[in-house]
């Protein structure tokens, strides 16, 4: 069951912006002549994603002073030497107050599977030195990740961001999503950010264009934030905080009609999404929900990004509303072969499917040896361990302070119930239906990638008829809190029967902050799960808490634990 995060803590270039979102983004050419600009800062740091072999995309928001009126030219330079002794490219974009001064340029003249260092001016004014790296084609032996999710302001210091950043082996930084959150002050992450410093701005939760953008500049100020984002590319997608808490298509579990209409909000946090991160913008015709990205690392690995939230999700289960129901036989069978295996329940939608499948089957056919799909939500099929021995705990009492439900689904937690409803596993017909897509493509054998849960996991995947599909590693937040943060001393019993319940579970962590260290070669895959001891101050340290091999087994994965 989830616990309501509203409840929980209330204790060749290419320019500018395209079409495609509501509101009528448009791209700034440069043009005319400009006003001279003094007063102009970086304070937002640089960025870039949308590695290609040819290039990728640089980002960079300009502040300046209030007078400041109409457009702003925006030079660049791209160089393979730190020192910028020779220049590779370069060009020159306007921004303006119509895109909250953000500044995005493709470069796609570049050589394949090299370093580059990038940096913009406004006058004189230069912005800090960000590196990115091309796409390798052809043979390639060994590709690295660091993998992060769930990274709330409130909640503590971007510490695990910092410690990305002072890696140089990552080949890109992939984010599962919930890069901000929509709370207030007096929501989630509230009480602890009055302890260390850090509240949201606005201190409202966020409905407008204005609130969504000022939340990013929030976020994108944080020091570890912009030393991540300069060291190295990012390949982003949105979970639900980047809108509202537990979207779907047509609304949000933090979304009431006292906070106006749902479209409107959804198109101002996508509008403000495009704007302040690194990724391509809508092509035009396009819904502003379909991010949709493939990535391919030479012959070794074929990354496919999916988007679970906006564009097809129905309507997820909740066993707030219907946990009265499955208090009898009857009402238990039916929520079982009816209600949640219902084939009109959507995730993805055939569009997205369709692509990739075709993805997917074009990278076995070209012999690359791995498949990751970025993906938000846990995936593996988790039952929900029985409860009830913690139902005297002291942290249940704590519990119910702030989920009064909480003994309502211990009980049910008896019936053989999923874990999580807006999980996968409450849209198993979905679930099917990519999975065969996937069996049909011949890529049995993916590795899955998700955010969304606060803490680590490794699951061994499989359809409904017990055929292994691959694995799948969760990592933990950057900072938002796991469910040892409710648990409490009771987190490793809640672990054990977790994994005593799901033996395809073979590993789960509801404990502490950190990324996923994803390397690929020739041989073989390696994930570490890395930890950092505090996020409420910026003075930590890192350990590794658990490492798995990513073994080669009939035609698909499994893990072996190191």
């Amino acid at each position: 069951m989830r616990i309501s995060r509203r409840a929980a803590l209330k204790s060749g270039v290419m320019v500018g912006l395209g079409g495609g979102l509501a509101g009528g983004l448009s791209a700034c050419a440069t043009s005319g002549t400009h006003q001279p600009i003094t007063g102009a800062s970086f304070v937002h740091g640089v960025a870039s994603g949308e590695p290609t072999p040819t290039g990728f995309l640089i980002w960079t928001r300009v502040s300046l002073p209030d007078d400041v009126k109409g457009s702003v030219p925006v030079r660049y330079e791209i160089s393979t030497d730190p020192k910028f002794t020779a220049i590779t490219a370069s060009g020159t974009v306007d921004t303006d107050a119509s895109r909250d001064w953000t500044v995005k340029a493709t470069v796609n003249t570049l050589m394949p599977g090299l370093y580059y260092h990038y940096r913009f001016f406004v006058g004189e004014m230069m912005s800090p030195i960000g590196q990115s790296r091309t796409l390798p084609t052809g043979k390639t032996n060994a590709v690295r990740f660091a993998v992060v999710s769930c990274s709330n302001y409130a909640f503590g210091f971007f510490n695990v961001y910092d410690a990305i950043s002072k890696r140089n082996d990552i080949d890109a930084v992939i984010h599962l999503g919930d890069y901000i959150y929509e709370y207030g002050t007096d929501g989630y992450g509230g009480a602890v950010s009055q302890q260390i410093g850090r509240q949201h701005d606005p201190i409202t939760e966020i409905i407008t264009l204005a609130d969504y953008r000022k939340r990013h500049a929030q976020y994108k100020s944080d020091p570890g934030s912009i030393a991540m984002h300069a060291a190295h590319a990012m390949i982003p997608i949105w979970d639900d905080h980047e809108t509202s808490n537990d979207s779907w298509r047509d609304g949000a579990e933090n979304h009431s009609l006292s906070e106006g209409d749902w479209d409107e909000r959804r198109s101002a946090a996508l509008r403000a999404y495009y704007e302040w991160m690194p990724v391509r913008d809508p092509v035009a015709g396009d819904a502003a929900e379909a991010l949709l990205r493939d990535f391919q690392w030479g012959d070794l690995v074929t990354i496919a990004t999916v988007e679970t939230r906006l564009m097809a999700r129905s309507q997820p289960l909740n066993y707030t509303k219907i946990g009265g129901s499955l208090a009898t036989p009857e009402g238990l069978e039916k929520f079982k072969t009816i209600d949640l295996v219902d084939e009109g329940r959507e995730l993805l939608g055939r569009p997205q499917l369709e692509r990739l499948t075709k993805t997917m089957a074009d990278s076995v056919a070209n012999g690359t040896r791995w498949r990751i799909l970025a993906n938000q939500i846990i995936m593996a099929n988790v039952t929900a361990p029985n409860l009830t021995p913690l139902a005297s705990s002291p942290a249940i009492t704590e519990i119910e302070k702030v989920f009064p439900q909480i003994r309502d689904f211990i009980a049910l937690t008896t019936l053989g119930i999923p874990l999580n409803l807006d999980a996968w596993d409450g849209y198993p017909a979905a679930r099917d239906r990519f999975y065969a897509s996937m069996a049909d493509a011949g890529a049995t054998d993916l590795i899955v990638l998700t955010g969304d849960t606060h803490e680590w996991w490794a699951n061994e995947l499989s359809d409904s008829a017990g055929r292994p599909m691959g694995v799948e590693l969760g990592t933990a937040a950057v900072t938002s809190p796991g469910s040892s943060s409710y648990f409490g001393e009771e987190a490793a019993n809640y672990s054990q029967m977790l994994n005593a319940r799901n033996p395809m579970v073979r590993y789960h962590d509801p404990s502490g902050k950190g990324y996923i260290d994803l390397a690929l070669d020739r041989d073989g895959a390696h994930a570490e799960f890395v930890g950092v001891d505090t996020i409420l101050s910026t003075d930590y340290t890192v350990d590794n808490r658990a490492g798995f091999d990513i073994v080669r087994r009939d035609g698909s994965l499994s893990l072996t634990k190191t």
